[in-house]
């Protein structure tokens, strides 16, 4: 009699758990090794997302830290200025104190998160480049919604918009000759310049004050999405500059764009410069793919922005040309530049009804000099020393600014007649770096025009980058110390200190201390900075 055979019995639960183990670290290994899957199956503690992840972190800590110390102006029309919600926030001490932290503990944590991402993408298998550009929007968005910070800027931008709409010219006129200037937000210091900006911007800042009615939450709202617009149009040049130049566009674009400084001032703080940045860069673009036209056209759009980079027009007719051409083809070159950007300013000029007074604008600008400028303070003290004689104090600054505007401007001259030709690029950033310099009047963010021009030239050693480093945290330090707004019943100096104890110390941490990024300082030698220029 044949015996029916017994059905073989289940493996125990305990092996069933084993092999379903193994073949899920099988799985997992073999997925790592896929650029698109490694960040879905966890492959490893390098994957880049854990930066971005800080700092979406820290920048939704710098947005909620600038409900309570942000620029918002006092005026009527203000939907905020007495907002129950944000009182707490605003007009009580604690408030005041968590909100700064949040702002200073942010910006700082934000830097770290930048700095980790080059490490992390540097030993991932994805795209750096598109990690890069990840992290740039992930890092905006809780911008979006946030106070001005760094900078009230945006407010002149505005006042300068209300100029306008009233029939005034901003070139020869003061935001303080309207009424009720000081409540709709313009800081005093620009309340009695001229304006630096081209009549392209201005037209635009027109149109704002006229479609927000004078709201000042709507005003930036519409002048924050010109700045989102610079953020953009720089990450893109910079990518296709890098390309077009045979490199790998992540270092460029990871130290100009996705700067912590570089966000929190153009989308936190509503700059128009980066959008005249990324005008410039997308003039060399298009003259490098042979469309010199439209090259032309796009830098005399972002001199219509901000007219000082008119500085690189000699420098976007040098790239129409070889290196070692001769000075004929270098004057037709400008020739056909100049003809094509003054017509363009001409035709904003009319349609503004401004015409050409950036010109006298640009040239007489400094009358709201930084002393810590430079040239800014040694006008100043000229001027001081010579008022102790009789002479006036603001004409004797005036003649060392405009010796120092000449010499600029002889720089200029000189890298652009020089032969052979320098690289087009690196050279329009020596002058713009010439005018920053020797300016009377040098903004903190002004160091970010500069970075782009440099990043894609050529390569620089370690030390220059952990200079840019230090660099950058001293100048985000001096904006949050510097740019608080609180109530008057407050101590200002006492909330400075407060803010600037508690930015040092981690600045301290990130340089002495903190095991993943003291080594990029140079502070712990066994864990040497990797290279990431190319």
């Amino acid at each position: 009699m044949s015996r029916t055979p017994r059905p073989a019995s289940p493996p125990a639960p305990g092996r069933r758990f084993v092999r379903a183990t193994r073949a899920l670290e099988t799985l997992r290994q073999r997925s790592s090794r896929v650029p698109g899957l490694r960040h879905l199956t966890g492959g490893g503690e390098n994957t880049p997302d854990i930066a971005i992840a800080q700092g979406l972190l820290a920048s939704i800590m710098v947005m909620v830290g600038s409900w309570g110390v942000g620029w918002i102006p006092s005026s009527q029309e203000s939907l905020l200025a007495r907002a129950k919600v944000l009182l707490p926030l605003r007009v009580e001490m604690l408030g005041v104190i968590v909100c700064t932290l949040l702002l200073a503990l942010g910006s700082m944590l934000l830097f770290r998160a930048w700095l980790r991402l080059r490490q992390r993408a540097q030993a991932d298998e994805a795209n750096p480049v598109a990690v890069v550009a990840k992290s740039i929007w992930v890092w905006s968005i809780p911008l979006l919604f946030s106070f001005p910070i760094l900078s009230k800027d945006v407010y002149s931008y505005l006042g300068q918009g209300r100029l306008m709409h009233a029939g005034l010219s901003p070139y020869t006129e003061w935001v303080s000759q309207l009424p009720g200037w000081f409540a709709q937000g313009s800081d005093s210091l620009w309340a009695e310049s001229t304006s630096p900006y081209g009549p392209l911007f201005l037209m635009y800042a027109r149109f704002v004050y006229f479609v927000s009615g004078g709201v000042p939450e709507f005003g930036v709202a519409l002048m924050r999405l010109v700045a989102v617009a610079g953020v953009a149009l720089c990450a893109w040049a910079v990518v296709a500059l890098a390309r077009a130049a045979g490199r790998d566009a992540a270092w460029p674009l990871w130290i100009s764009v996705a700067n912590p400084l570089f966000l929190l001032n153009m989308v936190g703080g509503v700059h128009n410069d980066g959008l005249m940045v990324g005008g410039v860069l997308l003039g060399f673009v298009l003259v490098l793919r042979k469309r010199r036209l439209a090259g032309i056209l796009a830098a005399s759009a972002a001199i219509a922005i901000k007219p000082i980079v008119v500085l690189v027009l000699p420098f976007l007719g040098l790239a129409m040309v070889a290196a070692n051409a001769g000075l004929g083809a270098k004057i037709r070159a400008w020739a056909y530049t100049g003809a094509v950007a003054g017509a363009v300013m001409a035709l904003l000029g009319w349609a503004s009804g401004l015409w050409f007074g950036w010109i006298p604008a640009m040239a007489g600008a400094g009358s709201a000099a930084f002393p810590y400028a430079p040239v800014g303070l040694l006008g100043m003290l000229a001027g001081w020393i010579g008022s102790l004689a009789g002479g006036d104090l603001w004409f004797i600054a005036g003649i060392v600014f405009t010796f120092f505007r000449l010499a600029s401007l002889a720089i200029v001259f000189w890298l652009a007649i020089r032969r052979p030709a320098g690289p087009p690029l690196l050279y329009a950033g020596y002058a713009l770096g010439a005018a920053v310099v020797l300016a009377p009047i040098i903004q903190p963010w002004y160091l970010l025009w500069l970075i782009p021009f440099f990043a894609l030239s050529r390569r620089y050693p370690v030390n220059w980058e952990r200079a840019l480093y230090i660099l950058c945290l001293l100048v985000l330090l001096s904006g949050v110390v510097d740019q608080l707004s609180i109530g008057q019943w407050f101590s200002l100096l006492a909330v400075r200190l407060f803010a600037a104890a508690t930015t040092l110390a981690y600045m301290a941490y990130l340089v002495f201390i903190d095991p993943k990024t003291a080594s990029i300082f140079g502070a712990d030698r066994r864990r040497p900075l990797r290279q990431g220029s190319n």
